[in-house]
């Protein structure tokens, strides 16, 4: 695919907030919305604003059957075989804290294994620590090599004969790197353990097929993939979910209550509970909308395009290093580093003077840094619609990090 400069601009056009103000960089944190997603959500309240499932009046109908569409076409994004399969919740982190507390809770006990990544972010490391101290399984961790590589080797010299649970991402929110989530689910399958995949960061950049995946769940956020924010997903096979317990109690999840107890509604609906985010739904729907119209081609292609010249362009700026891989088919657009003599606090404060956002701190993955022997970094993270004018903007600031802090070069 030949990507022209018009392409671009008519790409850029649909995002109201990218302007030539400022430079987004901080993509991994969340995305910009396109104005068909914030139409979306305006329209949902403007026409359709009630209850869903709970109202047989037109409106609680309409907005039924919107929210509904949206888990439709969250199905068929992600390769999933049924619509009870697909989950609602606010983000990435409250699907992964519901595989904990209704499956891990129930299923783990003293003498099982439990096997995460040093590379995860903490909202899949946090909900497996509070699992293990609860149920008395043992939590281990695998580690990558330098670069953030995992070989199949490492993977299964990881495992162990009582290994129950393994939590993996697909791609490092860090490292940028992603991971062969197919392959090691096959491996803990073998093993007889579950597989749960983090999404987050890999959903709004590459293609997802669960199904090929062969995970068991798998969590992703709407907010990283051009929807509003508080809107998540979580997919699990309808065999384990048929199982579990609800994480939360109340409202629409319910079959029938008496004083004593009560019975579930039927798959997905009994995973949520409460006034649900119908807004976010719609939203999300026509943010998977915007993605099949642009095509993985075309946000696949681009985003190697912007990483391959950040990185060429960062080369030429000393005192920088990179965390990471040296190739950008390695980074997804995920570019994270270090200023010799720059704390990363500064770094994004100036940056900011100079209208460029990024991302300054630990990036939720406190245990990955320090395995590295960073602290704290900085992070450049690129989406299909930025340009190489931001990336000159971005990299014409870091030249002058430290001159502004008084290094005389």
């Amino acid at each position: 695919m030949t990507i022209t400069q018009d392409m671009i601009r008519r790409v850029r056009a649909d995002f109201p907030l990218i302007t030539e103000e400022i430079a987004y960089l901080d993509n991994s944190a969340t995305s910009q919305k396109p104005q068909s997603v914030i139409d979306a959500g305006k329209c949902f309240y403007e026409t359709e604003n009630a209850n869903p499932l709970r109202g047989l009046y037109r409106l609680s109908v309409a907005a039924t059957e919107t929210y509904e569409q949206a888990r439709e076409a969250v199905r068929a994004f992600i390769g999933a075989g049924s619509t009870e399969e697909i989950i609602f919740t606010r983000n990435a982190t409250e699907s992964l804290n519901l595989v904990a507390y209704s499956w891990a809770l129930d299923n783990l006990k003293a003498g099982d294994d439990i096997l995460v990544t040093v590379i995860e972010h903490h909202s899949n490391m946090l909900p497996w620590q509070m699992a293990a101290e609860k149920t008395g399984a043992s939590l281990h961790y695998l580690y990558p090599d330098k670069t953030g590589a995992v070989t199949e080797e490492m993977f299964r010299n990881a495992l162990t004969p009582a290994t129950r649970l393994v939590c993996m991402t697909q791609l490092s929110n860090v490292l940028g790197r992603s991971y062969d989530l197919k392959t090691y689910a096959r491996i803990a399958h073998e093993m007889g353990a579950v597989f749960v995949g983090d999404g987050a960061q890999s959903t709004p950049h590459i293609p997802v097929n669960v199904t090929d995946l062969d995970v068991d769940f798998f969590a992703f956020s709407g907010h990283k993939m051009l929807a509003p924010m508080g809107i998540g997903v979580l997919y699990g096979k309808k065999t384990l979910l048929e199982r579990m317990q609800p994480f939360l109690r109340g409202g629409e999840m319910i079959d029938y209550v008496t004083t004593e107890g009560a019975t579930w509604a039927e798959l997905p609906h009994k995973f949520e509970a409460g006034t649900v985010n119908a807004g976010g739904a719609a939203g999300l729907l026509a943010a998977i909308e915007y993605y099949q119209k642009l095509g993985w081609d075309f946000i696949e292609q681009r985003e190697l395009e912007l990483t391959r010249y950040a990185m060429e362009k960062m080369k030429d700026v000393p005192h920088v290093t990179l965390l990471g891989s040296d190739r950008p088919e390695e980074h997804h657009g995920i570019l994270t580093f270090k200023v010799d003599g720059v704390h990363p606090h500064d770094i994004a404060a100036m940056m900011d003077e100079d209208g460029v956002c990024v991302r300054a701190g630990h990036h939720c993955a406190q245990p990955l840094l320090k395995y590295l022997g960073v602290p704290n970094t900085t992070r450049c993270s690129l989406a299909f619609y930025n340009t190489e004018a931001e990336i000159d903007r971005f990299t014409a600031s870091l030249a002058t990090l430290r001159s502004r802090m008084g290094y005389q070069d």
